[in-house]
């Protein structure tokens, strides 16, 4: 079960018994008023919650953005936890963990599309940096093109 239906269910039986003892009703619609009540106050109080105020960190960064790579992560990082980790340093607009074809396990790597003086940033703070027992490896991500580009410069 999910924690904010158990708040709810709680505060439910709850004002269902204050309402049997104290307003003398039907043990059913005592039930019926608190989970109503119940469900009011949970959802005025999400209103007010930080989550729901990093609404604004879900929108796009539309300015100038960088990608970066990111090697050296622990197999079982998440996407969040890598979006947290960069966000302190700039908007992050994507979180990419590169995952093998055939396991489906991740890679180690991944790439992340964020503003360009965040990723600045970024690189000069968390390149080297130890993120759960990993030293992380960031550096701005090269496009295939540009590695099609040197392997044909290598070949010539």
């Amino acid at each position: 079960m999910q924690k904010p239906f158990l708040i709810v269910l709680i505060i439910a039986i709850l004002g269902a018994f204050a309402f049997v003892q104290f307003a003398d009703l039907n043990a059913a619609i005592a039930f019926f008023t608190g989970s109503i009540i119940a469900s009011v106050v949970f959802a005025l109080q999400g209103k007010s919650s930080p989550i729901a105020n990093n609404a604004v960190s879900v929108e796009q960064y539309t300015g100038p953005t960088m990608t970066l790579y990111v090697g050296n992560l622990p197999y079982r990082i998440h996407e969040g936890e890598v979006k947290e980790l960069f966000g302190k340093y700039g908007p992050v607009n994507s979180v990419r963990l590169v995952r093998d074809r055939k396991t489906g396990r991740r890679k180690g790597f991944g790439f992340i599309e964020m503003s360009e003086a965040g990723a600045q940033k970024a690189m000069s703070k968390l390149n080297e940096f130890d993120f759960q027992e990993r030293t992380l490896k960031v550096r701005e991500a090269k496009s295939q093109d540009a590695d099609k580009n040197d392997r044909q410069e290598a070949g010539a």
